[in-house]
């Protein structure tokens, strides 16, 4: 059987605020989770996981444009600049998320917000936006807070289903065991067949797929 493909778009905070130990942590914790990623895409022929990277500071830019197969991802690091132009960041997702460019025959796309402040533009014109899509409507939907400054309004918004939380990341060993989550419990939503023909976005998955809550630990708190 031809495998069918998974998009996975990383939505990454890169602003001022983030600089020191979260950008840090968070480059180690993505780069750390590709081998999961890799072993959760082999165990699934059927799926075919593609992984893009989009930052967002006071621009929003593809950091990882074209989408490459999991197997030949190799993670760049993140350097962080500007403001938290969230909705520009949403605006470029979901032109990806039109068909063309998405092919007809994927699987549910992954979009993986992280985010440790409040947008600083019109961000719900561009979730509006991903929302107006077929693709965005049956995305499978993750976003992760980092400290206590995070909107986690806007986040839960991003969601679009009040039975998913928001996955708090208050500490460097917080935020790795997210993006651990994020990297492979969403790529296996993402690439399993719906019975029924239905779908299962992030509007439309129940409290199965909700997100560990991640205990505290003696980590400094951000």
């Amino acid at each position: 059987m031809e495998s069918r493909p998974v998009h996975f778009i990383w939505i990454l905070d890169c602003s001022y605020s983030m600089a020191g130990e979260k950008i840090g942590t968070l480059n180690y914790a993505i780069r750390e989770a590709i081998p999961e990623m890799r072993s959760v895409a082999h165990d699934n022929a059927s799926a075919r996981l593609l992984i893009r990277v989009l930052t967002f500071s006071s621009t929003a830019r593809w950091h990882q444009a074209t989408p490459v197969p999991v197997d030949d991802f190799t993670w760049q690091d993140l350097q962080v600049d500007g403001g938290t132009n969230l909705g520009a960041a949403l605006s470029l997702v979901a032109r990806e998320l039109e068909t063309p460019p998405m092919p007809q025959r994927a699987l549910k796309p992954v979009l993986a917000l992280v985010s440790d402040g409040q947008p600083l533009d019109e961000w719900r014109d561009g979730l509006k936006a991903i929302d107006a899509t077929p693709w965005g409507r049956k995305a499978v939907r993750v976003a992760i807070a980092i400290g206590a400054d995070a909107d986690r309004s806007v986040l839960q918004e991003f969601l679009g289903n009040p039975e998913l939380p928001v996955l708090d990341a208050n500490s460097p060993k917080q935020l790795a065991a997210a993006i651990r989550w994020a990297s492979t419990a969403a790529v296996k939503a993402a690439s399993q067949p719906v019975a029924g023909g239905g779908t299962a976005g992030g509007k439309q998955l129940g409290p199965a797929f909700a997100p560990p809550r991640l205990q505290d630990d003696d980590d400094d708190v951000w």
